[in-house]
């Protein structure tokens, strides 16, 4: 990441980002996360590990950001998707 206030297009942002959403979206199944975090998390919580409110905060958290990326592509088919990402891609 770059300093604030140094100079950078929008254009490399946006495509970074679409790099960054392609890189996971397709390599990871991304859909299964939030459940799969839950399971990870539900683990920890029944340990003295689990007691640490800082770590159930950042945990929380977790689950949240995943599952806000999942339900904003959720409308869209996974066609859609990539051909979005192709085309900022290339922007």
């Amino acid at each position: 990441m770059q300093r604030e206030n140094e100079k950078t297009t929008e254009t490399a942002v946006m495509t970074a980002m679409a790099q960054f959403l392609s890189d996971i979206w397709f390599e990871d199944e991304i859909r299964d996360q939030p459940e799969h975090l839950c399971e990870i998390f539900e683990a920890i919580l029944v340990t003295e590990v689990g007691d640490y409110k800082d770590l159930r905060i950042k945990m929380i958290n977790c689950i949240k950001t995943v599952s806000k990326l999942v339900e904003a592509l959720e409308p869209f088919s996974d066609i859609e998707i990539k051909n979005a990402y192709e085309k900022m891609l290339v922007a």
